[in-house]
């Protein structure tokens, strides 16, 4: 996933499995940088913005810090209300655009993000039920570089939560612990309830669901990717690769930022 020489940035959101992977890897020797994306989304980015100052000042690593409203002039609950879609579409959304973007402006090498074992078997589950061939073909732990990405993995993959709750616990880390308050009905948090009460009855389903459909289903699934891949051209805004004139991420900002919505920025 990562060479020894090669920088990483770490995405992290003052939760226990982003820390905990930024903690790993700094104790490892990598070179990892952190990288916060404020949200705008109340208490909630306040506290988590604060835990990730904290862990950085505490192991004397370099945070780097991208702040939506100030930045680049909307919040999430404004980009939900402007578009009429869940908050988690434009903070999904936002958060690919600006990782890949700050990876590319500080010249590092791969993005970390801390997904869990949980994490991928949920969304797995969700892709599966609505047979999203185009997810699926891009559902893997490490997606290489390609042009206009960097190259994006996973480490925590073989991990469940309560492991990864268990190390920051017993390595002193502190962090948030509370759900996003947008992420309410979310889906994904269904599909991780539907899928603990399977564990629950058959240990170590949730390992043989994700890993078998890396093993035996993936593969299949890689020409759409690939397909893809083929039609990707220069946003005419910012210049990042996209299959149309421009990216879905600038879209979202024109749209926030259009005349009956500037009151609201």
């Amino acid at each position: 996933m990562i060479g020894p020489q090669e920088r990483v940035l770490v995405a992290v959101s003052g939760g226990k499995d982003s820390l905990a992977l930024w903690d790993l890897l700094l104790d490892l020797g990598y070179a990892a940088d952190g990288l916060y994306l404020g949200l705008g989304i109340g208490d909630y980015s306040a506290g988590s913005g604060a835990k990730t100052r904290s862990f950085a000042e505490e192991r004397g690593a370099k945070l780097v810090e991208i702040d939506l409203p100030s930045d680049q002039g909307f919040d999430i609950p404004t980009a939900a209300a402007v578009t009429r879609r869940v908050p988690c579409s434009a903070c999904g959304l936002s958060k690919r655009h600006l990782f890949n973007q700050a990876a590319q402006e500080g010249g590092y090498d791969v993005v970390a993000t801390g997904h869990n074992l949980d994490d991928e078997a949920a969304v797995l589950f969700g892709n599966v039920l609505r047979w999203d061939v185009e997810y699926l073909g891009r559902q893997l732990p490490v997606l290489d570089a390609s042009t206009g990405f960097v190259r994006k993995v996973k480490p925590l993959v073989r991990l469940g939560e309560r492991e990864m709750a268990a190390y920051c616990i017993l390595t002193g880390i502190d962090y948030v612990v509370e759900e996003c308050p947008n992420a309410v009905g979310n889906k994904h948090l269904g599909y991780k309830e539907a899928l603990n009460a399977i564990e629950e009855q058959s240990p170590g389903s949730k390992n043989a669901f994700y890993f078998g459909f890396l093993a035996r289903a993936s593969p299949h699934f890689a020409s759409t990717t690939a397909a893809g891949r083929d039609e990707l051209g220069p946003c005419s805004s910012c210049g990042a690769s996209t299959t149309g004139e421009v990216c879905a991420f600038c879209k979202l900002v024109a749209r926030v930022a259009g005349p009956e919505h500037e009151g609201r920025r």
